[in-house]
């Protein structure tokens, strides 16, 4: 893909993963406020078949923008927060290859989605969402860390889930910064292996 680096294939399929993983977390809750709306499970479906190695075509950007539009008309902020994950694992496939910090939310949007709807579902404990992120952070490989590390790190915004965002961006790319090379030891495999498979 033409821009301002390289994004192969591969990367792209090791982002859609990441992403994935954590809107399968919280596809539940959405499901739960609005069982007959199949849309958010059929984005993830379609980022499945993108990361299992089909080519990736109109399906992902029609199930993710399907995805979001269900998360703009579901009744809670939780409801909401998980069906625009399932649409941002869709969307992954078409990470683009442009230095703009705005597309790291593409990379890591679903993960502080994950310790928000934690937060929210503690009663808004901030330890909750703080120990979701570090399990975020252990979830992310060196591929993953080394994409992310080719855009501009986000800001902090003003919305407790921009904030999440900054903070898991933040701590990468320091984890990327102690790991030349990012490659990492054994303790750091070991947790990752707790991740979902």
């Amino acid at each position: 893909m033409s821009g301002d680096f390289d994004l192969t294939m591969d990367e792209l399929r090791v982002v859609a993963r990441y992403v994935v993983r954590h809107a399968e977390d919280v596809l539940p809750v959405f499901e739960q406020a609005v069982p007959d709306d199949s849309r958010p499970s059929a984005a993830l479906d379609a980022a499945w078949a993108f990361i299992n190695g089909a080519n990736r075509t109109k399906l992902q950007r029609v199930t993710s923008l399907d995805a979001h539009r269900a998360a703009r008309s579901a009744p809670s902020e939780v409801a909401r927060l998980a069906a625009r994950s399932a649409g941002d694992a869709a969307s992954a496939a078409y990470l683009h290859p442009i230095a703009q910090a705005s597309q790291v939310g593409h990379i890591l949007r679903a993960s502080a989605s994950v310790a928000r709807i934690g937060e929210l579902e503690a009663g808004g404990a901030p330890a909750i969402g703080d120990a979701l992120l570090e399990r975020s952070r252990l979830c992310a490989t060196p591929v993953l860390i080394d994409v992310l590390c080719r855009y501009p790190p986000t800001t902090s915004g003003s919305s407790r889930l921009a904030r999440l965002m900054s903070t898991l961006d933040h701590s990468l790319r320091q984890a990327a910064d102690r790991s030349p090379g990012h490659t990492s030891g054994s303790g750091a495999d070991a947790r990752r292996r707790d991740c979902k498979s």
